[in-house]
């Protein structure tokens, strides 16, 4: 498949299906996944190659800029984003339509995703991803070998946040190639460009609880969930594939994808807060405990605080400055953990029931079913 969505001839519009005695659910993300991202990477490598030659022309340096953007984005990455999306557009068509066509327009959504986490990265002073470097603490390193003048870690943060820019600009002129009626496009932007407002939206309330936590909540902290994370990673993917499909915005399909999104959306980043305490940094990629070191308001550590004993709430308080082991120990305690573990649970079953009468594909819906498990039961 991906050589030939590629290439823009498929001989078929989709991998082999599973087999009859295969686990169903199994067995469909197994057949499509990798073969979608191997088309996705493709798509994005070929037009990212002649995007650098073209900056390269204008100064050498100018090429080397470009090249740090390219790797930003084809540098590891689940692709979840355009899996998701490419599950709306073939829920909604079924195993008849190829996907060449659309096929742009899904890996637009990985340039996006990539501005997005270079931004957050300055914006957290993370520095690690994926298990290497971020951005700016990258080209701040670069800044120091090559001998220039100035703050390095300025220069860093300032070129990591044109390189984000640069890709906000990239996915534009990559969604632009997809071959679907103007008329068709014109929603799909509509759709795209709702998903970005409601990003900047959750970041910037992200940005705020940190800088203001004593006026924050587990209400507030689920807010940013839904607009920083369950908008632009699935319930905005899912509807943009179904404007991919031509779906009016009132078919019930878009209802039952606006939910199911939702659901796991929300799902999907109270597993990351989990993940950011407890998970294993050689599988997130990430340091362990950066969200408690930070006091960052999730919504882990405010279901704590609401939980937590008064005595708990002072030892909370007084860890706050101490050993991050400690801290997530007395979070455990308090039994947020437990309690934000039956909200993922709860909002996969949500997830489920809205899919139960969608008129959605049958490949497609096996799929989005094991999705909302496998990207909310996740490791890393």
């Amino acid at each position: 498949m991906a050589n030939d969505a590629v290439a823009g001839n498929a001989t078929r519009v989709a991998p082999t299906g599973p087999g009859d005695g295969d686990d169903p659910v199994r067995a469909v993300l197994a057949a499509y996944t990798q073969d979608l991202i191997a088309a996705v990477h493709e798509t994005l490598s070929t037009f990212l190659t002649a995007e650098v030659d073209t900056l390269a022309e204008i100064d050498t340096s100018m090429g080397r800029f470009a090249a740090a953007a390219r790797d930003a984005v084809l540098v590891g990455g689940k692709r979840i984003r355009s899996t998701f999306a490419y599950w709306g557009w073939r829920g909604a068509v079924g195993g008849v339509e190829a996907l060449p066509p659309v096929l742009p327009a899904l890996a637009a959504l990985e340039l996006l995703h990539t501005f997005a986490l270079v931004h957050d990265d300055v914006m957290d002073a993370s520095t690690t991803r994926r298990g290497r470097p971020t951005a700016h603490v990258a080209l701040a390193e670069q800044h120091v070998a090559a001998g220039h003048r100035g703050d390095p870690s300025r220069f860093g943060e300032a070129v990591a946040v044109l390189i984000g820019d640069l890709c906000m600009v990239w996915a534009d002129r990559l969604l632009a190639q997809a071959t679907v009626p103007s008329a068709r496009l014109f929603e799909v932007r509509r759709c795209y460009d709702q998903m970005r407002v409601e990003t900047v939206a959750g970041q910037y309330l992200d940005v705020l609880g940190e800088n203001d936590p004593a006026n924050w909540s587990v209400d507030r902290a689920l807010r940013v969930a839904r607009y920083k994370t369950a908008s632009y990673t699935v319930q905005r993917p899912l509807l943009f594939g179904a404007c991919l499909a031509g779906i009016p915005h009132d078919d019930p399909l878009v209802s039952a994808y606006t939910r199911y999104g939702l659901a796991v959306g929300e799902a999907f980043q109270l597993r990351d807060d989990l993940l950011g305490v407890y998970g294993d940094p050689a599988a997130t990629g990430k340091p362990a405990g950066d969200d408690l070191r930070t006091g960052k308001p999730t919504t882990l550590l405010m279901l704590a605080r609401e939980l937590a004993t008064p005595a708990q709430l002072r030892a909370l308080e007084r860890a706050a400055d101490g050993p991050v082991d400690r801290l997530a120990e007395l979070v455990v305690e308090t039994g947020a953990v437990t309690r934000v573990e039956r909200m993922i649970a709860e909002r996969v079953s949500d997830a489920l029931a809205a899919l139960d009468a969608a008129p959605v594909d049958r490949t497609a819906r096996t799929a989005l079913t094991g999705l909302a498990t496998a990207a909310t039961n996740r490791r890393a």
